[in-house]
């Protein structure tokens, strides 16, 4: 169970790192050319970039604290967080009646409650 855990914990890092390093490094105006990233029009710039800058942070919260057993309840209170992002982007997309967003949102939003459940949980690993 421990490689699984690690599995999904490195594919999410690296999804969200992919991401918020996207925002991060990516004028709005760039963005909203882009018609998956429509939803930056609701946003401020600062907000865009502090998405990403939470999404990066988030990714090194989830393997970093861990790999180093370092405060290791980080990884999975970075999990959590990513649930609550991930509920607040399809309720954004939602809103905004872009359901083929939804998807992604929560398929990531699954996965982060999974490593959320395995590191908090029973499990000792």
């Amino acid at each position: 169970m421990e490689t699984v855990t690690w599995i999904l914990q490195i594919v999410l890092a690296i999804a969200f790192l992919v991401a918020g390093a996207f925002k991060l490094s990516t004028p709005k105006a760039k963005l909203l050319e882009n018609p998956n990233m429509a939803w930056t029009e609701d946003f401020s710039e600062a907000q865009v970039k502090a998405i990403g800058a939470i999404e990066v942070l988030g990714a090194i919260g989830l393997v970093l604290p861990v790999a180093l057993d370092v405060v290791p309840v980080l990884t999975p209170i970075a999990a959590v967080g990513f649930v609550i992002l991930m509920a607040a982007a399809a309720r954004t997309h939602l809103r905004r009646g872009e359901q083929q967003a939804l998807p992604v949102n929560l398929v990531l939003g699954l996965i982060a409650l999974a490593i959320a459940i395995l590191r908090f949980g029973p499990y000792p690993g």
